[in-house]
C-alpha cells in the first residue's frame, strides 16, 4: 500500500512541474513584447538646421540634421590628425576650425556640442 501511495506522489509532481513551467516562461513573453516598443526616435535630432559661414567651410552649406554636422566635423578631425596626441580627448584648432572655436588654440571632445550649437540656425 505505501508502494503505490508513492507512486501516485511521483505522478502528482510531474503533472504539476510543466504547469510551473509554462507559468515562468509566460511574463518573460510579455517583457520581450514590451521591449520591441520601448523607444520611438526624436525628430528633433533630425531637424535640418544650417551651418554658418565658419562651420560650412568644413562640413558644406546645405542644411544638414545636428548628428550628420558631429559626424563630419569628426571627420574632418580625424583626416587632419587634429587630435592631441598625448590627450585623445582634445582637439587642436587648424585655420578652419580656430574661428568656431573662438581664437582658442584647443577644445576638449566635450566643448564640440557647445561650438556646434553656436554656429547653426535652426
Amino acid at each position: 500500500m505505501a508502494k503505490t501511495a508513492k507512486k501516485a506522489a511521483k505522478k502528482a509532481a510531474k503533472k504539476s512541474a510543466p504547469k510551473k513551467a509554462a507559468k515562468k516562461a509566460a511574463p518573460k513573453k510579455k517583457a520581450a513584447a514590451k521591449k520591441k516598443s520601448a523607444r520611438k526616435p526624436n525628430a528633433a535630432f533630425m531637424a535640418p538646421l544650417t551651418p554658418s559661414a565658419t562651420l560650412a567651410e568644413v562640413v558644406g552649406s546645405k542644411p544638414i540634421p545636428r548628428t550628420e554636422i558631429v559626424k563630419k566635423i569628426w571627420e574632418y578631425i580625424k583626416k587632419n590628425n587634429l587630435q592631441d596626441k598625448k590627450n585623445r580627448r582634445m582637439i587642436n584648432a587648424d585655420a578652419k576650425l580656430k574661428p568656431m572655436f573662438g581664437s582658442k588654440d584647443q577644445i576638449s571632445m566635450f566643448e564640440l556640442a557647445k561650438v556646434v550649437n553656436k554656429q547653426v540656425k535652426k
